[in-house]
């Protein structure tokens, strides 16, 4: 059994490198962070990084961070930090050729209310060019 199971590993792996081969690029890489402080309490920073690879030829991906509750219903849409802009179908920028950090802020409020978000499990959602990063976030109070 342990045989087989090393060669099933085997021959994974030498496909995976073949795929290489064939010239298939691989994803750029998009890393969504854990906000911290987490839990938090009033407001939260949300990390998250692109690689050099999505700005390639002076392409601008397009961001967008949505905070959901355990129901799905849109409850913020953070800032990014630097900019004050909402992070809904952002196009952002990059100057390093590596690759760049960004960060975005919550206060913790419901949006169009201004009343502080209940206590509870929140989900936020990254979507990088139509690809989608999901974390999930805990508000104590």
């Amino acid at each position: 059994m342990k045989r087989y199971a090393w060669a099933v590993l085997g021959l994974g792996l030498g496909v995976a490198g073949m795929q290489a081969a064939w010239g298939q690029t691989p994803q750029p890489t998009v890393e969504l962070k854990q906000n911290y402080p987490n839990p938090f309490n009033p407001a939260t920073t949300i990390p998250f990084s692109l690689s050099g690879d999505l700005f390639a030829s002076g392409h601008r991906p397009v961001v967008s961070l949505k905070i959901y509750n355990v129901l799905a219903q849109l409850v913020a849409v953070p800032i990014l930090q630097g900019t004050g802009e909402t992070l809904d179908n952002l196009a952002v920028s990059c100057a390093g050729p590596a690759g760049c950090s960004y960060s975005a802020y919550w206060d913790g409020n419901v949006r169009d209310t201004g009343q502080a978000a209940a206590s509870g499990v929140y989900i936020y959602q990254l979507v990088v060019d139509g690809r989608r990063f999901t974390k999930k976030m805990i508000v104590m109070k």
